[in-house]
């Protein structure tokens, strides 16, 4: 837990409610050095010194890895924090609102499907399959409108998670520290959680450990989209519980196919579909029914839901709190 804040206490929730707003007007500014960035060098330099030898060597080695940076990235958040709170009360609560915006991305998801969407509506699809590049890796210089709108959207979807509803969750429960230790958590999984011969034995703790650790936030933000949805002119929620339920469990990842099919449902398009990697055809699983086909403003539409599921998970989470203060 944070050394300033109690877990699950309206000082915490107004806490991240604070730091929600400033990841929202500031962002992730370039100039301002960012704890993922320190997180990913440390990654890479144990991957290097550690990802030899026989496979159990690696797999062993790998759950060190991710004892290591995630127990390192808890420690030194709580650790500063202390330090700065026996300076000074304000200095750490101020620390701490910078650490807890710097888990967060809504801004930059929602400017990241925007970079896609604007050249999109202009027809200038060279710009749009460019912008799409930035953040998605599979293939993007042959996509169509319909296909860049469904990278778009599906990339809003599926970081809804990690970027926005999980840290949220995980700061609820223990403050920075807790969500600085989901961000190394995090990034594990996307330096090292991959099924090539590289990282298949020495990531797959982090891979595995990232999928716990979403697990409960990724099932909570579907059902905190589809409550959102009711506020969102135009939301198809008929049947969208029931069906994201049964093809959910259809994409790969344990926990991306929630918001994604969630997300495609109340939307009423289809998600999903062939991809090409480096050349190379990947088939995922469709999600939600093609009502009407994808476009151009379905990237817009995809943004809002990302923000009714934010803020309607943030709702529910400070249900058990006003419980916790009103009955203790």
């Amino acid at each position: 837990m944070s050394p300033l804040v109690e877990p699950l206490s309206f000082s915490l929730l107004g806490l991240v409610v604070a730091a929600m707003l400033l990841d929202l007007a500031l962002g992730d500014p370039p100039w301002l050095p960012h704890p993922v960035v320190g997180m990913g060098r440390v990654i890479a330099r144990l991957e290097r010194a550690w990802n030899h030898g026989s496979a159990a060597a690696r797999r062993r080695r790998g759950r060190w890895l991710v004892l290591v940076v995630v127990g390192g990235s808890w420690a030194l958040g709580w650790g500063l924090l202390a330090v700065l709170a026996w300076l000074s009360p304000w200095l750490a609560l101020a620390a701490e609102l910078g650490l807890l915006a710097t888990t967060l991305a809504a801004r930059g998801l929602a400017e990241a499907g925007r970079a896609v969407a604007g050249p999109l509506a202009r027809g200038e699809l060279a710009e749009a399959r460019r912008a799409l590049s930035m953040i998605v890796g599979r293939d993007t210089a042959a996509l169509d409108e319909a296909e860049l709108a469904r990278g778009a959207v599906e990339t809003v979807a599926e970081n809804t998670v990690d970027g926005i509803t999980a840290p949220l969750f995980w700061a609820l429960l223990g403050g920075a520290p807790l969500a600085m230790a989901y961000k190394a958590a995090n990034t594990l999984d996307s330096m090292v959680g991959y099924r090539s011969p590289r990282y298949l034995d020495f990531g797959r703790a982090s891979a595995r450990f990232d999928d716990a650790v979403n697990w409960l936030p990724a099932r909570l933000t579907a059902l905190a989209l589809w409550l959102a949805a009711w506020a969102i002119p135009g939301s198809r929620r008929a049947g969208a519980l029931a069906a994201t339920r049964r093809e959910a469990p259809r994409h790969p990842s344990p926990n991306a196919g929630w918001p994604e099919a969630m997300v495609a449902n109340l939307l009423g398009v289809r998600l999903g579909g062939l991809n090409q990697y480096a050349g190379r055809p990947s088939h995922r699983a469709t999600l939600g029914t093609p009502l009407e086909p994808l476009g151009v403003a379905h990237i817009g539409r995809a943004i809002r839901h990302m923000h009714g599921g934010w803020l309607a998970l943030l709702l529910l989470m400070s249900l058990p709190i006003l419980a916790w203060e009103v009955f203790s």
